[in-house]
């Protein structure tokens, strides 16, 4: 058993929900000494907190406030705009740590895999959604909302959330942290009719009753549900009868309730549609995507779950504008291992497990990278602290890594050659109070700065204010 030299080193890659839980519990089980330093690709800390909730959902990113608080932790330090694997490699960060953990999430979409999905005007939601949210790798992205029909593939939480944002009125949306970019963007929009598909039946459905009513209450959108979509199958009812769930019964009598209610003739239809599949995006004479070709699905038992078999029924729906929202995956990084198939980094429960089966020592893993993307933001705290427990038990056996070079001030010289102008948590907290600021002047919660240069100029302009 090898002795830890105290402080024990500890970098996590990645911002997001799981890095800080991981922090947070390293802090309070650690049983010594710990330092913690945070990677981000990103200028800016919190991950899908940040970049991927969406503007029109203000509550669920007060979570920041309990990120906060663990950043400002006498023993933890921020590297944002580093990018593991360019700025660093993963064999260097062996040279300073005792142990890596990487969250780096699920940070790009899984494919249709069906003809025309690469047509003019067929884009995935995780691209939308970042651009609305003010990423800076999609600020110049282009969508063309001049298209009266969309349709968005997938009912999950981030499809319900493309679905609102598209139907929302100017006037709700310039109370949010929305993109000014995407606002000016909206605000012209002649969308009228979107189409949510469910692959599934409503009895199998993702998204959350909450989700589904705030679809039902939007002021200038009438949710529109057929009837036929929620005659439940025998196998669905079956299932239900033996395995009663509260949720979702409560969703089906929402959806029931729905369908059932007048129309206001709002000046936009939401239609959401079950047991429907794309098959192909079709183009129209420009090239572009002109329709959706679906087929029509019946539910049967596959193993120990409800699976959609496709029918030899089609239908077409016109569409301008196509959102891709079946499930997101992460990416690989240079120095370790990769599952293509599900999107992860192979681990068994937290640790890394390389090709041959064999564990990486000092390499962890925690939230969606680890698990895939499934759950909430708080699903991904025991998520991490399963991690952060193996890890623990591993440092206990002197079990995680050996850094020749175990001092925070040798990866700032290091970080000073190689990306000299990185940002601290610092200048997160500069950058914060001037989105703040500009926010409070219009009656928002924050205006988002969206470039390198506007932090940059961020950076300076609080400098010559609190020089003068």
């Amino acid at each position: 058993m090898e002795t830890i030299v105290r402080p024990l080193r500890v970098a996590i890659i990645g911002s997001g929900p799981a890095g800080f839980y991981a922090a947070d519990h390293l802090f309070k089980q650690a049983g010594g000494p710990v330092e913690i330093d945070m990677f981000d690709r990103l200028p800016t800390p919190f991950g899908l907190v940040r970049g991927g909730v969406a503007p029109d959902h203000q509550k669920i990113k007060n979570v920041t406030r309990v990120f906060d608080r663990i950043a400002r932790h006498d023993a933890f330090c921020f590297f944002g705009g580093v990018d593991i694997g360019r700025d660093l490699s993963v064999l260097e960060l062996e040279s300073y740590y005792h142990a890596v953990i990487y969250a780096t999430g699920a940070q790009t979409d899984r494919s249709l895999g069906i003809p025309g999905e690469d047509l003019p005007g067929s884009f995935s939601a995780t691209e939308f959604v970042a651009w609305y949210n003010g990423h800076p790798d999609f600020r110049d992205r282009t969508f063309d909302l001049s298209k009266k029909e969309v349709v968005i593939i997938g009912v999950g939480n981030v499809a319900v959330d493309v679905a609102r944002i598209l139907c929302r009125t100017p006037e709700e949306l310039e109370k949010t942290d929305i993109a000014d970019y995407a606002l000016e963007a909206l605000r012209s929009s002649d969308v009228r009719r979107v189409y949510l598909l469910g692959r599934r039946g409503p009895g199998q459905a993702a998204f959350t009753n909450p989700e589904l009513r705030e679809l039902g209450d939007l002021l200038t959108a009438d949710l529109i549900i057929r009837k036929r979509d929620l005659d439940l199958d025998p196998h669905t009812l079956r299932h239900l009868a033996e395995h009663p769930d509260r949720e979702t019964s409560t969703k089906l009598d929402t959806l029931r309730q729905i369908a059932e209610r007048p129309l206001k003739n709002a000046k936009r239809q939401l239609h959401l549609r079950f047991l429907e599949s794309p098959v192909e995006i079709l183009p129209g004479p420009d090239g572009c995507v002109a329709a959706v070709r679906t087929v029509i699905n019946r539910i049967e038992p596959r193993g120990d779950r409800l699976s959609a078999i496709p029918t030899d029924e089609f239908e077409e729906i016109p569409a301008g504008t196509v959102f891709r929202s079946v499930g997101y995956r992460g990416i690989p990084i240079t120095g370790l291992p990769f599952d293509e198939q599900r999107g992860v980094i192979p681990n068994d429960g937290g640790r890394v497990v390389d090709v041959d089966g064999a564990l990486r020592r000092g390499h962890y893993v925690a939230g969606w990278i680890k698990r895939g993307p499934s759950g909430v933001i708080g699903t991904n705290k025991p998520c991490s602290i399963e991690t952060v427990d193996l890890l623990l038990a591993d440092v206990a056996e002197g079990a995680v890594g050996n850094p020749q070079s175990p001092e925070r001030a040798a990866v700032r010289a290091l970080l000073d050659e190689r990306r000299p102008g990185y940002y601290t948590y610092a200048d997160w907290l500069c950058i914060d109070a001037h989105e703040t600021r500009l926010g409070q002047s219009a009656g928002r919660p924050r205006r988002k700065l969206t470039s390198e240069s506007e932090f940059r100029q961020a950076l300076a302009d609080m400098t010559e204010t609190s020089d003068s």
